[in-house]
């Protein structure tokens, strides 16, 4: 075999390529550009949009309802149908998130606390809008935050494409800012051109990311999205021409993508190197995944138990079992984004609206955090209501002693008034 996708390795390296973040470089830019649009406003957001390509000159960077509803209602029907039913399946999931968590009510002594689900009061659903247009990302961001009752959601993508603007109307979105970038993220935490937001959530590429990092504070943020990633976790089962469609699936999203195969048979390894010569041959996006696939590995293992280690240590922000008992398997890890059982549960099913979300955790922060869901949006309040009863008293009391431990004697007369 000539050419081999895939370098063999000997075991997990100790920082693989998913530990990749914003140079400092590309970060101290964007957080230039950050605080530019938020000294000056919709001039320099305008600026900057026009000079990067985002806009044409003059070309409006808000749109509203209207101009979302005309671009859905100009789709071929087809194309409607499709994103509907993809809205429909990703609102379904959420909403199930969201019922899930119920309010609590708890007694305590001498009264009762709990916690009450509130949704965020603006969010902002950021989309790349870079190769290709992303509709599904606007369904994953924009269609979860309605679910989660968010009142007020924008969306805002780069360059939107018809089909882009259609998903931000079917989604409910309230409206669109046409802008990218970091210029974009400050935009949306500042409130420049549009509403200000309480939280944004969305992947995008490294200034989007630097963005993200630089306002989280002043706005909330899902996570730090970075380059895709797979890791494939292969037996003797598994047929070689499902897994290498599923790699070169991830491969072709970025240069920077992250392909990875974990295998017990080393002559499956061969047989998968064989499936991606012939698909990669007339592939539209060969480039991109040639060089992804230079980034990727594959790693041959002793078996399961050595397979779940390795997952563990990567901790990928995909997670494909190709393996003849995947939920057994799947008890033996505890680190990814999202998992997907079985042959016939491809990665790309989850990237395009089977109902979970498909904006997850990347480099290794799978180990600390999950995907974009429905709780992104909610914030968790609790509330506590005490009478005047004998054990609100003691429990008083014991307020009292323990802020007097920690030298904090108005806290401790605050609570003596109710003892």
């Amino acid at each position: 075999m000539s050419k081999r996708f895939l370098t063999q390795v000997a075991s997990v390296p100790a920082e693989n390529n998913a530990q990749r973040s914003a140079g400092d470089e590309v970060s101290r830019a964007a957080i230039e550009i950050v605080e530019d649009v938020r000294e000056r406003g919709e001039t320099a957001l305008r600026e900057y949009a026009e000079r990067l390509g985002d806009l044409k000159p003059g070309a409006p960077m808000v749109l509203g309802r209207e101009v979302l509803d005309a671009a859905r209602d100009g789709l071929p029907v087809e194309q409607r149908a499709l994103l509907e039913r993809t809205a429909d399946r990703v609102r379904d999931f959420a909403t199930a998130q969201r019922d899930s968590l119920t309010d609590l009510t708890r007694s305590i002594p001498g009264g009762q606390a709990g916690h009450t689900a509130r949704p965020v009061s603006a969010a902002g659903c950021y989309a790349p809008g870079g190769r290709f247009p992303l509709p599904s990302s606007v369904l994953m961001t924009a269609v979860t935050a309605r679910a989660a009752g968010v009142p007020a959601v924008w969306v805002a993508s780069p360059r939107p494409a018809p089909v882009t603007l259609a998903a931000a109307s079917i989604a409910g979105a309230d409206g669109f800012l046409a802008v990218g970038g970091a210029q974009a993220i400050a935009a949306l935490a500042f409130g420049i051109g549009l509403p200000r937001m309480d939280l944004i959530a969305g992947p995008g590429n490294r200034w989007v990311t630097a963005a993200k990092r630089y306002v989280f504070g002043e706005v909330g943020i899902d996570l730090l999205a970075g380059p895709s990633e797979l890791t494939v976790v292969a037996d003797s089962s598994a047929d070689a021409a499902r897994v290498a469609a599923d790699l070169i699936a991830l491969a072709e999203h970025d240069v920077e993508a992250l392909p990875i195969l974990i295998t017990t048979e080393p002559a499956l390894l061969d047989a998968v190197e064989a499936e991606l010569a012939s698909r990669m041959a007339d592939l539209p996006t060969r480039e991109t995944a040639e060089r992804a696939f230079e980034r990727g590995f594959a790693l041959v293992v002793s078996g399961l138990d050595e397979a779940a280690a390795a997952v563990d240590k990567l901790a990928p922000e995909h997670l494909s079992l190709d393996i003849a008992e995947p939920r057994e398997f799947a008890k033996r890890v505890q680190n990814y984004g999202a998992l997907f059982l079985g042959s016939n549960s491809p990665e790309v099913l989850g990237d395009y609206g089977a109902g979970p979300n498909h904006v997850l955790p990347t480099g290794t922060s799978a180990r600390y955090s999950a995907g974009l869901n429905v709780f992104t949006f909610l914030r968790m309040q609790t509330w506590l209501e005490v009478d005047s009863s004998s054990e609100a008293q003691a429990l008083a009391k014991d307020a009292a002693a323990l802020a007097r431990l920690e030298g904090l004697e108005g806290h401790g007369r605050s609570a003596d008034l109710r003892s």
